[in-house]
């Protein structure tokens, strides 16, 4: 259970620390990977709904054995970011420093599925 506190608390700081800049960083991604984004609703939906998803790895860390059935949809947050950033590096359509986030995310997904399966009454 200490794995799966430890795992959730960096997950949910991690998270904070990658995302929060990114309110500030609009234009800015723009200008160094173009074209400018177009559509910033989605761009700021997607921001809010990350930073929202990094409370729900605090909420399990305080408690991961009655919270085990949020680490569900957390193995898939982590999975379905980082597998559609591998695909878009595999076609060539991302810079290959972005790869490494896609990294860091398959990394967190797969220790969060062993912190559920550790987790298992």
């Amino acid at each position: 259970m200490k794995f799966a506190k430890i795992l959730f608390w960096i997950a949910g700081i991690w998270g904070v620390l990658i995302l929060t800049p990114l309110y500030f960083m609009f234009d800015l991604i723009g200008r160094q990977d173009p074209p400018p984004i177009t559509h910033p609703a989605f761009y700021y939906g997607f921001v809010g709904a990350g930073v929202a998803f990094q409370l729900v790895f605090f909420v399990i860390a305080v408690d991961p054995v009655r919270y085990r059935m949020a680490m569900i949809p957390s193995v898939i947050e982590k999975f379905s970011y980082g597998g559609a950033l591998t695909v878009l590096f595999v076609q060539h359509r991302i810079h290959p420093a972005d790869f490494g986030f896609a990294c860091v995310d398959l990394l967190l997904g797969a220790l969060f599925l062993a912190a559920f399966l550790k987790t298992a009454s």
